[in-house]
């Protein structure tokens, strides 16, 4: 979990609460984390009825949200109030609505949790704002995920469920999925509840409920291509040609830009064993197997040279110079000049 948003959460758990929470920055899942403990475990349900507020940015003033947060509460020690999607509130962005904001931030009502949840973007540093934002509130600003902490957070949120994923079902999610925390928590909560408590999350379960082809996957394509069997990818492509529509090539070439950039990256490692990319690269030494492999079948030239026709192929597939060929035809094409 994110250090920023595991602090928030073990003093609210722990009901120390403070006055104001910002909680900004691009990667959505801990902002609505936060965001949705507060909301349901800071009142009793008895409270919040005249306790707590929840409002959007688009449908409020500045003014308007701070009426709500200097009101005292009725019948209990605080009250609560939420501003959802905080970076649209209407007068943010004006230096009267940004002055206002600061001098409540300045002096603001003990009795009152006011949450503001700035999404995708963080107050702009270079006003008195944001500059003075993280010194007067309970901040935390949150990035999205490198490739290699998404095998730490499938881990972590399986086992907050108490699930264990082997390694090869984390990668198969890390890499279906990507960095999109919000939807990969889903996915893996998805996986879960078509699982019976106890057992061990394995890459054929996750791809049963996932919506991934056993068989015919980006995956089976990527080793086939590792080991240059044109059978196996024949195969594949074969599969995928027939059904752009439930399998579309712009992600899959997108895929496979980003590990063979990664190979181009392993191949300056100077140790080529799996620990040693591993180190190198910042991964689990379970997925190093695939990069060194690949070190193996293709040389420095032909790894530069499969990066630049999946460039080629992403431009036309975007429709640049594609002339009329399909998606299909160009993934095949991709293909066999890739194992030349």
């Amino acid at each position: 979990m994110d250090s920023g948003a595991k602090k928030i959460l073990d003093k609210l758990k722990s009901r120390k609460y403070d006055p104001v929470y910002v909680l900004q920055g691009e990667e959505t899942y801990y902002i609505d984390l936060i965001s949705n403990y507060i909301e349901s475990g800071v009142l009793t349900d008895a409270e919040k009825s005249f306790n707590q507020v929840i409002v959007y940015g688009k449908d409020v003033t500045v003014n308007a949200i701070l009426t709500h947060a200097r009101r005292f509460p009725m019948m209990a020690e605080r009250q609560v109030v939420i501003v959802k999607e905080a970076q649209d509130i209407l007068d943010l962005q004006k230096e009267g609505g940004a002055k206002m904001l600061l001098d409540y931030l300045q002096r603001p009502v003990p009795s009152t949790l006011l949450v503001l949840c700035h999404k995708h973007k963080t107050f702009d540093k270079r006003k008195e704002l944001g500059k003075k934002i993280e010194q007067l509130t309970e901040a935390a600003t949150f990035k999205k995920p490198k490739d290699n902490e998404l095998g730490t957070f499938i881990q972590e949120h399986a086992a907050s469920k108490q699930f264990k994923m082997d390694d090869r079902a984390i990668q198969v999610l890390a890499e279906f999925v990507g960095n999109d925390l919000n939807r990969l928590a889903n996915e893996i909560d998805k996986v879960l509840i078509n699982t019976q408590a106890g057992q061990t999350i394995t890459a054929d379960l996750v791809m049963a409920h996932v919506g991934i082809s056993k068989e015919y996957n980006i995956f089976e394509l990527q080793k086939a291509l590792i080991r240059k069997d044109q059978l196996q990818a024949n195969k594949i492509v074969n599969y995928f040609e027939a059904n752009t529509k439930k399998n579309p090539v712009i992600p899959m070439v997108a895929f496979l830009y980003s590990f063979f950039s990664k190979v181009l990256i392993a191949s300056s490692s100077p140790d080529k064993s799996d620990n040693g990319i591993a180190t190198f690269l910042k991964i689990n030494r379970y997925f190093a197997g695939d990069y060194s492999v690949t070190l193996r079948n293709y040389s420095g030239k032909q790894i530069m040279n499969t990066i630049s026709l999946l460039k080629q192929t992403d431009l036309k597939l975007k429709g640049v110079d594609s002339g009329d060929a399909s998606e299909g035809q160009l993934l095949r094409e991709l293909v066999l000049r890739m194992m030349m």
